[in-house]
């Protein structure tokens, strides 16, 4: 996160709407509890799937002179060689982009409004990057329906997030991000979910490294096993919950 912003900068934002695993554990949690940066990553998942369900067969459309205009505005080019060039949109902008200078892909910083260039640019099909029919060819970025804070208990120090995503093919993912925890080479780090009274719990698997992703079974009723753990297990060979709990925390919309 930018020192002169308390947001998830905007890159990171623009990536995580096309389905990217990117951001700190730190932009993470803000983005969780923060309703401004929330509705924004709703409102680019939204213009990313409306590019998404564009019907690939239509013929494209070349856009009106202003249209480009404002595109070249907003990312500080000259609008001159977008309207004048022969070989389409997206090559003069490139084309631009390089007499300027600058890289093809530019970090855009508040006012958010700014991000209404991407709604003409994806409407348009302009190729941010040079990646050409790219995010058209991508899967559907996954929906995060709810997320939790994992907060560390006596003894460690520690932090993290997790994201319950559903993905275009109806199942459901607990992403795990976790910092702050020294790799234990005599022990394993388990997921698992917990009834709220820790009165039963799942385990979902082993996270290897800092970061995991766990597909849940079908019929696991998240809204009874919605507490996200994360423990310290002992190569012992028993697959019960070792009661040495690292981080915790409650799913939540």
């Amino acid at each position: 996160m930018s020192p002169n912003d308390a947001h998830v900068d905007d890159d990171v934002l623009s990536l995580l709407a096309l389905g990217e695993k990117v951001g700190s554990v730190e932009e993470r949690q803000h983005l969780a509890s923060c309703p401004e940066c929330s509705d924004e990553l709703a409102h680019l998942r939204a213009i990313v799937g409306v590019a998404r369900a564009a019907d690939g067969d239509e013929p494209l459309v070349a856009p009106a002179p202003h249209v480009w205009e404002r595109v070249a505005a907003e990312l500080g080019l000259d609008p001159a060689p977008v309207r004048a060039a022969e070989d389409g949109p997206t090559r003069a902008a490139e084309e631009a982009a390089r007499e300027e200078g600058r890289a093809s892909v530019v970090p855009l910083r508040r006012p958010r409004r700014t991000w209404a260039w991407v709604a003409g640019a994806a409407a348009a099909g302009v190729v941010i990057g040079g990646a050409g029919a790219w995010w058209a060819t991508r899967e559907p970025a996954p929906t995060i329906v709810a997320s939790a804070t994992l907060e560390a208990l006596p003894g460690w120090d520690a932090q993290g997030v997790a994201e319950l995503e559903t993905t275009a093919d109806g199942s459901r993912v607990l992403v795990v991000d976790m910092s702050g925890v020294m790799p234990d080479e005599d022990g394993l780090r388990e997921v698992w979910l917990l009834r709220p009274d820790v009165s039963g719990l799942v385990s979902l698997g082993l996270l290897a490294g800092d970061s995991g992703r766990f597909v849940l079974p079908d019929d696991l009723d998240v809204g009874e096993f919605p507490v996200v753990d994360v423990s310290s297990e002992p190569l012992d060979g028993d697959p019960a919950h070792s009661g040495d709990s690292i981080v915790r925390g409650t799913l939540g919309a």
